[in-house]
Order: C-alpha cells, then sequence, then structure tokens
C-alpha cells in the first residue's frame, strides 16, 4: 500500500520527495513577509517523523551550518519516515544577528506560545504546533552566547532514560544533565510526549567545522538508532564522558581576564583557570578551580565584570586522564568509525 503524502501547512509532499515549505509568520514593519522555512523529507516507507532544528536563538549559528549540512547528506536518500529541518527558527534574530526577537523576548522561553499572543508567542505556537508536536522525537541546535564557547555536548533530563538513551548515541564527548526550563522547547515538548535532546557547540556567532562535523555525524547516528536509515550499523565507538553535574566559576572582580585553560582540559580543584587584573594595575585575582572536572565551556571576552561566569566545569562519572577528552572528540571527525568514509559530506 502506498503511504500516503505528508501535508504542513498548504503543502503536500508525496513519498520519496523532499520540499521546502514555507509557513507565514508575521510580516516585517515595511510590510516585507517573514516565514519559518521547514525542509521537508518524506521517506518512501514508514518509519518515525524527527523534527531537527536550529536557531531558536539567532545569533546561534552553527545550527544552521549543521543544518544545512545534514540537507546534502546521501545517506538521507534511503530515509524511512519523514524528517523536518528547520535551520532558522528564529528569522528575526538571524538577521539582526540576536539572540533574541524584536520585541526582546527570548524564544525558549516562550512555549507553549499562542496564536493571538506576542510575536515571539505566535513564532512559539507556530513552531510547536506545525513541526514539533508532529513528530516522535527530535534534536534541537544550539551554541554558547556571544563571548562564550561550548566543548560539544549533549544537554538531557536527568533521571529521563529515554533520552539519555538517544544522547550516548549521538556521541558527543560530553553529556550534561540540566534540568528543563520553564517556557523552553524542550520543557514543552516533553510534557507532550515528544523527547528532544539538546546539542551545544561552539560560539555565539561563529562556525567551527569541528562542531559541525560532531553534531551531523550524531545525527545521523541518532536517525538510524530510530530505524530512520539503513545501512551499515555501530561498530562500537568510544562512550561519551557523562557529568555528574556541571557548575559555573565567577570572576571576582571586573577587569581584563586572561585564560590559562580551554575547553576540554582536565583539572584539579586548585588549579588555576585564569587571572582577572584590574586595568590600571593596582589590584590582580587568580581564579581557581573549585572542582575536579573538565572544563566544558568559558568566556572568550577579554574584558568581564564582578561576577561574570568565565568557566563551566563539569564533574565526569568515569575517571579521565590528561588528553583523553581530545583523543574521544578526535573519534567524531568527519571519517566517524560509525559510518562510510564517503557517507557524511
Amino acid at each position: 500500500m502506498r503511504r500516503e503524502s505528508f501535508v504542513i501547512g498548504e503543502t503536500s509532499v508525496a513519498p520519496g520527495q523532499m520540499a521546502t515549505v514555507d509557513l507565514p509568520v508575521s510580516v516585517l514593519p515595511d510590510h516585507t513577509p517573514v516565514n519559518l522555512r521547514v525542509i521537508v523529507l518524506h521517506g518512501r516507507t514508514d518509519g518515525p517523523t524527527a523534527f531537527v532544528s536550529a536557531a531558536i536563538h539567532g545569533d546561534e549559528v552553527i545550527g544552521v551550518e549543521i543544518a544545512r549540512r545534514l540537507i546534502g547528506q546521501k545517506a538521507l536518500r534511503g530515509l524511512r519516515g519523514t524528517l523536518l529541518v528547520v535551520p532558522i527558527v528564529n528569522t528575526f534574530g538571524f538577521l539582526n544577528r540576536s539572540r533574541y526577537l524584536p520585541d526582546r523576548r527570548d524564544l525558549n522561553r516562550s512555549f507553549p506560545g499562542s496564536e493571538g499572543g506576542s510575536l515571539a508567542a505566535r513564532l512559539a505556537h507556530l513552531f510547536l504546533n506545525e513541526v514539533v508536536l508532529r513528530c516522535d522525537f527530535g534534536i534541537d541546535l544550539h551554541s554558547a552566547a556571544i563571548a562564550r564557547t561550548n566543548l560539544p555536548q549533549i544537554r538531557v533530563t536527568p533521571d529521563d532514560t529515554g533520552l539519555m538513551e538517544l544522547a550516548r548515541v549521538f556521541g558527543a564527548p560530553v553529556i550534561i544533565p540540566s534540568t528543563e526550563r520553564s517556557g523552553s522547547l524542550r520543557a514543552e515538548a516533553r510534557e507532550r510526549g515528544v523527547k528532544t535532546i539538546l546539542y551545544e557547540a561552539g560560539e555565539g556567532l561563529r562556525i567551527d567545522d569541528h562542531s559541525a562535523k560532531i553534531g551531523v555525524a550524531g545525527i545521523l547516528k541518532v536517525l538510524r538508532h530510530s530505524g530512520m536509515l539503513g545501512g551499515r550499523g555501530p561498530k562500537g565507538g568510544r562512550v561519551p564522558l557523562l557529568a555528574r553535574r556541571s557548575m559555573w566559576v565567577r570572576a571576582p572582580q571586573g577587569g581584563l581576564l586572561t585564560c590559562y585553560r580551554g575547553d576540554g582540559d582536565i583539572v584539579s580543584k586548585g588549579d588555576i583557570l585564569a587571572r582577572v587584573a584590574g586595568p590600571f594595575g593596582e589590584s590582580e585575582d587568580e581564579i581557581r578551580s573549585p572542582i575536579d572536572g573538565l572544563v566544558v565551556g568559558h568566556a572568550v571576552m577579554p574584558v568581564v565584570n564582578e561576577g561574570d561566569a568565565v568557566f563551566h566545569l563539569a564533574e565526569i562519572e568515569r575517571p579521565v586522564t590528561e588528553n583523553v577528552v581530545l583523543e574521544e572528540i578526535a573519534q567524531h571527525l568527519s571519517r566517524d568509525p560509525l559510518f562510510d568514509e564517503d557517507e557524511i559530506i
């Protein structure tokens, strides 16, 4: 029996076809229309429905690059089920190179939204109902904020075994349990029965090839694990590092920041992470690690205020030694051991 077409908005996508669908969101003050663009890949055979989304925060452009690369992957030619890819959710923020919407609202604190509410509420409502709630699971792509960087990592809801399984399959170097925030996509999706993992990597308004490759490979692994892709299965690969918890270390004073450690470094309690010096030579403070852990994010802006978050540290469940993290990250480059060499573009 022939599979039914996938209908979204006013577009019907036949089995075995890919289509670009524009869902109207609003118009700019000069009456330029703004749409939510969805790439629909509708497989010839039945299977799960999944979404991949990026740029909910408009300045987190690494996810846009990952989505762009994903759409062109050869592995998707034999897709089972349906994949919905939204490279840019927050078009307003993307165009303005801003995390927020024009009304300064954070879209990722605006779910479930409403059809007749603020701009943020309307966009959240449209994306949630037309894309997310039609899916069995999803992967939401993020980066650190501007002037910070993140080691590639997966954020999952603590004690959710289903999400933890997807996180392990994705294979980012680190998995960090992270409580869902009210109004976030991840919280609303899970409340409605759509399991969603969050990939964090890189820096706001920056694209790095390494983070993009890990992201594309991880998405393909999850799709294959979920029965949406055929072909060769996993050979094993390294197990991601699992964090017990994570914490931010903050600047003890304002001034000029000099970092001595970076993403992926193993640190011991008492190690010097950075120095903050007053710009007129009147003071200087060392920032030391309060725990044994792994650097999973840090500030890159050399000018800091007192109390600014400058290092994100994670306590790891299993022992790690110097260089082991870099070795594990190296497993996620384009020639990933879980795929044929020519499979990831």
